[in-house]
């Protein structure tokens, strides 16, 4: 067996055992049952760029205040999906690991949603400014034992609420709190599940009554150990777990996938495994939706909170790939589209291209990457691994330098190349034009490679 050989083999074969792996794939999974819920929540913030941000930065005050009714209820949207996603994502995590396990799915999500719910901060401080109070009515609320903090330019009230859950933990920001909790305690119920320690109940209960108690003592314990868990982090380092584990895990791999190596890698890696036949986005999802998405859905809380778009905390989301790195596709294969219909005298890849062209223009094309095929093939291996990485470089210096604005909004993935980056960055012109300009890029790193292919017989391949 040859070297290529040898190595094309081993490499699927890791990168099967990776895409099959049951913890990633749960991930994945959960992200992908979570769309729905981002996809509507990212709608109502678009729809609120166009129906207020827009006119009133326009001056069109009236528009707006007509608009108002409409804005509302995009704002209840938001807060029932994004806003919350965290306990989306929770239950969908907790339903496919347990699946994967093979006991009860739906048990499975409930405990992982309970459990992720069980360390979020219920005692919550609020803070009052009381500047400009007199010093009279500052001691009377001292004496009632109240906790006034007062200085000579300033005073504050401090009170505190229980039973009250930290909204702020249920976006973006829990996300990973979600990931490792229900992870823990899904394990922890499918272990004891899997081990029989369950409640048993006669052949003639319902199946239904059944399954309810079957869950009830790996429930418990699960839930249980996640609280202890919590109540443990929280005494011994004064912060509750979910903060812990933003500070010192969420935030550090949030803040090192912003680096420009790291974007440029994980797209030469989304190639990589494309180019020996392998779905690279599905198997890189716990990275791209894990980290990036994370990313993604802070961005649009921030602008939701402020809109303001200089506030965005993260430059480089998941739909960054998508609207400046993928257009047409995974390789940017809407600009190979091109210049094969424009350059090529193979009648193969030009009647490909042509089959192909409807469904490149909606970001599908699998016609391309097994009809061509792209998938070992020496022909096109060179540009079809360099050139999102090259795209993604232009687009990640264009968003740094502040030239764009960054992706805060998802969009659906079918969404033409430039109307994607358009809508994504909230109606930015220059991000769509970046987009069209990528795709040019993307053509001539292709083009000396349609050339070429014209001297080469379909049946040399």
């Amino acid at each position: 067996m040859s070297f290529k050989d040898t190595f094309t083999e081993k490499f699927m074969e890791v990168s099967g055992r990776i895409g099959s792996q049951r913890h990633l794939g749960a991930i994945r999974d959960a992200f992908i049952a979570a769309m729905p819920i981002t996809m509507a929540g990212s709608i109502a913030v678009l729809l609120n760029v166009f129906l207020r941000d827009v006119p009133v930065n326009l001056g069109w005050d009236g528009f707006a205040s007509a608009m108002a009714p409409i804005v509302e209820i995009n704002g209840y949207v938001y807060g029932g999906t994004i806003a919350v996603m965290a306990m989306f994502f929770a239950f969908s995590l907790g339903s496919n690991l347990a699946e994967s396990y093979g006991v009860n799915s739906l048990a499975g999500g409930l405990i992982s949603f309970a459990s992720f719910i069980a360390v979020i901060p219920q005692t919550l401080n609020f803070t009052t400014d009381l500047t400009g109070v007199d010093s009279t009515t500052l001691s009377a609320l001292s004496n009632f034992g109240l906790s006034v903090t007062s200085s000579t330019d300033a005073a504050s009230l401090t009170t505190s609420g229980s039973g009250v859950l930290g909204l702020s933990y249920l976006g973006a920001t829990g996300l990973f709190s979600a990931l490792i909790i229900g992870m823990i305690s899904t394990m922890i119920y499918s272990f004891l599940m899997n081990k029989n320690i369950t409640i048993k109940l006669p052949d003639t209960v319902p199946p239904a009554v059944t399954k309810a108690f079957a869950a009830i003592i790996p429930g418990t314990v699960a839930i249980y150990v996640s609280a202890i868990i919590g109540y443990l982090a929280y005494t011994v380092t004064g912060l509750p777990l979910t903060d812990l584990i933003s500070q010192y895990i969420q935030q550090p791999l949030m803040g090192l996938s912003q680096g420009l190596g790291s974007v440029i890698f994980l797209t030469f890696l989304v190639q990589l495994f494309w180019f020996f036949g392998l779905h690279g986005h599905n198997v890189l999802a716990p990275i791209m939706d894990g980290v990036y998405g994370a990313a993604l859905n802070e961005n649009t809380a921030v602008y939701e909170a402020t809109r303001d778009i200089a506030q965005l905390p993260w430059d480089w989301t998941r739909g960054s790939f998508d609207a400046y790195a993928q257009m047409g596709g995974s390789g940017a294969t809407i600009a190979l589209i091109i210049g094969i219909l424009w350059m090529s005298k193979r009648e193969d890849h030009r009647t490909i291209a042509k089959l192909s062209a409807p469904m490149g223009f909606f970001n599908i094309n699998e016609p391309v990457i097994f009809g061509m095929p792209i998938v070992l093939n020496p022909q096109f291996a060179i540009p079809w691994l360099i050139t999102p990485p090259i795209l993604a470089t232009i687009a990640y210096l264009a968003t740094s330098w502040g030239l764009v604005p960054p992706v805060f909004l998802a969009v659906p993935w079918i969404t033409p190349p430039g109307l994607y980056a358009y809508l994504a960055t909230g109606g930015s012109l220059a991000a769509g034009l970046l987009s069209i300009f990528n795709i040019v890029v993307a053509f001539f790193i292709y083009l000396p490679f349609v050339l070429m292919s014209n001297r080469v017989k379909a049946e040399e391949f």
